[in-house]
């Protein structure tokens, strides 16, 4: 509900600025949710080829075939 209201009081200081400014912001708005979409969308898909690559690596671990990485 609040954020329902504070969307629409950013609609209505929008609707002051002049069109220009308007279209730009529309614009960005409109990026950044294809933006969110194409991101959700490739994660869905990978979801499974990550859990395969994880798998795998602890395979690889419990078999012993990894070492220890020093960070220091």
């Amino acid at each position: 509900m609040v954020l329902a209201l504070v969307n629409l009081v950013a609609i209505a200081r929008l609707q002051t600025w002049p069109e220009n400014e308007q279209n730009a912001i529309a614009f960005i708005i409109l990026e950044e949710i294809e933006e969110e979409r194409s991101w959700d969308e490739s994660f869905s898909r990978s979801s499974d080829l990550l859990a395969k690559l994880a798998a795998s690596s602890m395979a690889e671990h419990h078999d012993g075939q990894t070492q220890e990485l020093d960070l220091v």
